[in-house]
């Protein structure tokens, strides 16, 4: 996907920086100066990060507009805008933009999730307001033709057959997402359904565009060898005089999941799979959803069953019971609405999925039933804090960390008291954790396995 493609290491460190709202501690840990943060009087937010180490400034605009606000109907519209974003306006004709960072010796990307696109440039100090007329230039200005809308569309459909269609393990993931929320967005896949994406037109992506491209839809972040006090005269120039966008609602309102009834498997097999793997899912609430102190808990109750060797999952079902080559878990906390807790596990040729389900079971019956050993709990939470104070070494990390969690329902406090309410995290809130949201009935579990047919779709049960 070239310039525009889905940027998937940022989403995992998204996932690991996962944050979690609460009452505001004592910053004891973040170390970065405190972002300064001022809003334009046509909404734009803007957060400005100091790193004045070395003459290198990273742009990053975020849309609060992600694959689970498209029209039903159009799954794929917000990544395929992401495509078009690169087309011209009538000010700067398509590939000048790109052109020029290449050209100062820059950097250039996009990515498009659930809950936002983005767009950012990393270049020297001094060409920072090239890039921020370019950058507001297109939130107003962007032109489309056929001729370019067209093949671009062809473009999206070549990265779903790389991606997804020629990739069992996406596919596995395409059908536990569509299986775990019934009712919520969350279930289409951001690129799209493939049916759905060989539709989409230039109309389409320009209503879009209208609809949800504007300054009270964005947010501004800024990082690097800038300070505050120049770059507001430079935000105003460049994006005050852009109207805002009175049809936008303050707050994303999406259909909502009912309450899991049932737990749900999907079984999906293709003669390309090399590796039989087993995936589970459950719905739980994200950092912005959760109820004080349940974020970080879920943080932790991830990293202790599934963070690494000394995890147990990884124990358990590597080291003392030698039926997988690898286990792990995860918690996607930075979300708008309910989302996910994973468990992987990659089985050892000739074992049944079903031993592995015994396994995965007991492990969070422990959990769920008891209190996990005060040096256990120590070591995951140190990890996890360690993680977030060498996330801060890196301008356009931080760039990303504010953005993505800004854009999420979090505040500039909430990701900087982060690590500390992970300190705060008692062994107790683990376990009633695990008690209370991973539960079956909220799961979805896949199973991925080798077809020795040459063609045959996948089960749901």
């Amino acid at each position: 996907m070239s310039l525009h493609r889905l940027a998937a290491s940022f989403f995992a460190l998204i996932s690991t920086l996962a944050f979690s709202t609460g009452s505001v501690v004592a910053q004891t840990t973040v170390t970065s100066e405190r972002p300064a943060s001022f809003t334009l009087g046509n909404g734009l937010q803007v957060v400005v990060i100091p790193d004045h180490r070395t003459p290198v400034v990273t742009q990053m605009i975020w849309y609060k507009v992600g694959s689970a606000d498209e029209t039903p109907g159009k799954s794929g519209l917000a990544h395929f805008l992401e495509h078009l974003m690169f087309k011209g306006t009538s000010k700067h004709p398509a590939g000048e933009f790109s052109q020029t960072v290449l050209r100062v010796g820059g950097n250039e990307n996009a990515f498009t999730s659930t809950d936002y696109t983005g767009y950012f440039q990393r270049v020297p100090r001094e060409q920072l307001g090239t890039m921020m007329e370019f950058e507001a230039d297109r939130m107003t200005g962007l032109i489309l033709k056929d001729e370019n809308v067209l093949p671009e569309r062809d473009v999206v459909l070549e990265e779903f057959n790389m991606r997804v269609a020629n990739n069992p393990d996406a596919r596995l993931t395409e059908q536990i997402m569509a299986a775990l929320y019934l009712n919520h967005p969350y279930g289409r896949p951001v690129i799209g359904w493939h049916q759905e994406i060989e539709k989409l037109d230039r109309e389409d992506a320009l209503a879009f565009y209208k609809r949800f491209y504007a300054p009270n839809n964005a947010i501004l972040v800024i990082a690097g060898d800038v300070d505050a006090k120049d770059i507001r005269p430079m935000v105003e120039k460049n994006f005050g005089e852009i109207p805002a966008q009175p049809a936008i609602p303050a707050q994303r309102v999406r259909p909502q999941e009912p309450v899991p009834a049932a737990p749900r498997t999907v079984t999906l097999s293709d003669p390309r799979v090399e590796q039989t793997g087993l995936r589970r899912y459950y719905l739980v609430p994200s950092s912005a959803t959760a109820a004080a102190g349940e974020g970080p808990a879920l943080d932790v109750l991830a990293q202790l069953m599934g963070g690494g060797a000394n995890s147990y999952l990884y124990r358990a079902l590597v080291i003392d019971h030698p039926l997988a080559i690898s286990a792990g878990a995860g918690y996607q906390g930075t979300s708008l609405d309910p989302t996910q807790f994973s468990i992987s596990v990659s089985p050892k040729p000739g074992v049944e999925f079903s031993q592995i389900e015994q396994v995965i079971d007991k492990v969070i019956s422990d959990v769920g039933q008891n209190t996990a050993r005060a040096e256990d709990l120590e070591r995951v939470k140190t990890q996890l804090i360690a993680e977030a104070i060498y996330a801060q070494d890196n301008q356009a990390t931080l760039a990303r960390w504010y953005g993505g969690a800004l854009t999420t329902g979090l505040s500039i406090d909430d990701i900087r008291s982060w690590p500390d309410r992970i300190r705060a995290v008692t062994a107790e809130q683990v376990r009633d954790a695990a008690k209370k949201w991973l539960e079956k009935n909220r799961s979805v579990t896949g199973y991925l396995i080798k077809d020795p047919t040459p063609k045959r779709e996948e089960k749901r049960s």
